[in-house]
C-alpha cells in the first residue's frame, strides 16, 4: 500500500507579489503539486511569468450550490490526493489563518484521518490595512464577513471591517443591513485593491457603497467606531 502524502498550506498574500513570504514561495516552487483555491488573485500573474506550474479550483465554483459546499469539496479533494500519496502545496488568497474556510475544513479532515498537514503563516490584507487607514490595531478592530451582516448585532466598541464585499448585490445587502442601525448619510470608508499600486481608500456616505463601479473580490468596507454612535 502506498504511503500517504502530505499537504502544505501557504498564503498568496494580500495582492502584491513581494508580500508573499519567502517560506511560502519556496514551498510553491519546490516541485510538489501546486493547487490554488482560485487563480483570480493579483499575485498569480507573477507565478505564471516565472513559469511556476499550478492548477486551480476555479471551475468548481460554477458547479457548487453554495460556498460552504464548495469549500467542503475542495478540502475533501485535497485529503483524497494526500491519501493517494500525493505531495501537495495548497495556496489560498491572503493568509491561511484569516477568513479561509477551506483551511478550517482541511485541518479537521487531516486530524481525523491522520494526514500530514503543515500550515505556513502568511500576510493577509489586514496587516496592510492598518497603514492604509492610519489605525492602530491595539485600539481594537472587529472583522466580519459582509454576507453575515444581516444577522449581526451592530453595537460595537471598535471600528468594524466588512470583508468579502465581492459584488454589487452583497454591497447592497450590506448597505440595507447597516441602514437599519445607522443613518444612511453616515461616512464609511470604501476599500479597494489594498496593498496594490492602484489602492483606493474612499470615504463616502453609506448609501453610495453599492453604486461603485469597481466592486469585486478585492473590495472591503470599514466603519469607524463613532459611526455607530448617536444613531
Amino acid at each position: 500500500m502506498k504511503d500517504a502524502g502530505s499537504i502544505t498550506v501557504v498564503g498568496l498574500g494580500p495582492g502584491r507579489f513581494g508580500l508573499i513570504t519567502l517560506e511560502s514561495m519556496e514551498a510553491m516552487t519546490s516541485g510538489r503539486s501546486l493547487l490554488l483555491r482560485t487563480a483570480v488573485h493579483p499575485s498569480v500573474a507573477e507565478l505564471k511569468r516565472r513559469g511556476v506550474p499550478f492548477t486551480s479550483y476555479d471551475s468548481w465554483y460554477e458547479k457548487a450550490q453554495s460556498f460552504e459546499e464548495l469549500y467542503h469539496a475542495i478540502a475533501e479533494d485535497l485529503a483524497a490526493r494526500a491519501r493517494a500519496g500525493e505531495e501537495i502545496v495548497y495556496a489560498v488568497p491572503g493568509s491561511p489563518f484569516v477568513a479561509e474556510r477551506t483551511v478550517i475544513f482541511l485541518r479537521d479532515l487531516c486530524a481525523k484521518e491522520g494526514l500530514e498537514l503543515s500550515i505556513l503563516p502568511g500576510m493577509s490584507f489586514i496587516e496592510t490595512l492598518y497603514g492604509s487607514l492610519g489605525i492602530d490595531p491595539v485600539e481594537g478592530l472587529t472583522i466580519l464577513d459582509a454576507s453575515d451582516a444581516a444577522g449581526m448585532t451592530f453595537r460595537f466598541s471598535t471600528g468594524v471591517l466588512f470583508t468579502q464585499v465581492y459584488s454589487r448585490e452583497i454591497a447592497s445587502e450590506l448597505k440595507l443591513a447597516l441602514m437599519e442601525r445607522m443613518k444612511d448619510e453616515r461616512e464609511v470608508i470604501y476599500l479597494h485593491n489594498i496593498a496594490l499600486p492602484d489602492e483606493s481608500v474612499r470615504p463616502m456616505p453609506l448609501y453610495e457603497i453599492d453604486r461603485q463601479t469597481d466592486i469585486d473580490h478585492l473590495t472591503s468596507l470599514f466603519i469607524p467606531c463613532d459611526s455607530f454612535q448617536d444613531d
